[in-house]
């Protein structure tokens, strides 16, 4: 089926990124995967290629284009090449979104050039130890000092996604108690500059997958916010939160398709090379079989991940639409990426072939973001259920 969602500029772009991929990423990925974590330099070089500015206003230094399909193109391509860009895609899909529908002329003057450029790479923080998704359940404060002149936080984050490199983090915090009716009120959105006396970051988590993407711990003891850089009303942040939440979602279920297409990618490469019974695998009906069925799986994620996107281009896609495209491609990838692994045999389960790095990288798809279970409350509340 020919797809229509990109167009020549976009296709002009992937061929740039896969040639930088092939140039830049794929010679020294074992290094970062093996350290758990991607060089800060490196950020300069997505920077210097414009994956920053992509949807930033041309006044902060950004090309002022307002579609996603160039990020859905960087999602194909690491997929395709088996590797990530570490947390940039924190600082791009999450982060930007709450500078663009919050900040001020102001801070946008003092936040996006440097955001653009690579000199302050982002990151935002909401989970905290102990509280999960509940959100509104977080324990971390920003009192307001008696001056007016600067807010105290205090607090405790982890699962911070570009965590360890962020040089400036959008922090949640309780600036107000929850009220008897509403108990998400009181919470508001600060960006936080980590060089900031008792800002501290933690521990590197070692995670299962995602390895070379920083994933940190972060304590905040009496760190002095400026009250500049509280991003929006006071109080009003989990409002904010969940505006920017289908966003999140499209991303991760791009990413999803886009890992389940590798997948058979690599599976088929390897079925055709590996010899079984004086054979090579992929003659056998039962890997054809598999693949076919496979195959037919990401043509349907496909198809829900390109709508997804047209209507996150077009303001259109609601939060039940998000819900349901993130857990079709989250869980379609899961089966099929599982069964690619089992056509690899034994080697399937060693880190020096991509679909072993693909099955660990996958597995987190249906637990943030929103777990699968979440997702199908969603759709059911919007069902009338």
């Amino acid at each position: 089926m020919r797809r229509t969602v990109f167009n020549e500029d976009h296709e002009a772009f992937r061929e740039t990124l896969r040639a930088f991929i092939e140039a830049e990423v794929v010679p020294v990925y074992d290094e970062w995967f093996a350290e758990g974590i991607v060089p800060r330099e490196f950020y300069y070089k997505l920077a210097e290629l414009g994956l920053f500015g992509i949807t930033v206003p041309e006044e902060y230094g950004g090309a002022g284009l307002e579609t996603h399909k160039f990020e859905a193109v960087q999602y194909e391509e690491t997929a395709r090449a088996g590797v990530t860009f570490g947390g940039s895609g924190v600082h791009v899909l999450l982060a930007l979104p709450y500078i663009k529908m919050l900040a001020t002329e102001e801070q946008k003057q003092r936040y996006l050039p440097k955001f653009v450029s690579g000199e302050e790479m982002w990151a935002i923080a909401m989970t905290e130890p102990g509280t999960g998704s509940d959100l509104a359940g977080m324990k971390t404060t920003a009192k307001l000092s008696e001056d007016g002149t600067h807010y105290v936080l205090n607090g405790a984050k982890t699962f911070i996604t570009g965590g360890v490199h962020a040089d400036r983090v959008i922090v949640c915090a309780r600036t107000s108690p929850p009220t008897a009716e509403d108990r998400r009120y009181g919470i508001s959105l600060f960006a936080v500059d980590t060089k900031s006396e008792g800002y501290a970051v933690g521990r590197k988590l070692d995670k299962l997958g995602l390895r070379t993407s920083d994933t940190a711990e972060l304590s905040f003891a009496d760190v002095k916010v400026p009250v500049e850089d509280l991003l929006g009303e006071e109080n009003q942040g989990f409002y904010y939160l969940g505006k920017n939440l289908p966003s999140e979602r499209w991303g991760i279920a791009y990413g999803a398709y886009a890992q389940a297409k590798a997948a058979i990618r690599f599976t088929k490469q390897y079925v055709q090379e590996r010899t079984v019974f004086g054979k090579p695998v992929a003659h056998f009906q039962n890997t054809k079989f598999e693949l076919a069925a496979c195959q037919a799986e990401v043509d349907a994620a496909e198809a829900v991940a390109d709508r997804a996107l047209e209507a996150l281009d077009a303001g259109e896609l609601t939060p039940a639409e998000a819900a349901s495209a993130k857990l079709f491609c989250t869980e379609v990838a899961h089966r099929v990426i599982d069964r690619c692994l089992q056509l690899h045999g034994g080697y399937g389960y060693m880190n020096e072939y991509p679909i072993a790095r693909l099955y660990a990288d996958n597995r987190v798809n249906r637990i943030y973001g929103g777990t699968s279970e979440i997702m199908k409350t969603i759709i059911a509340k919007d069902m009338g259920l």
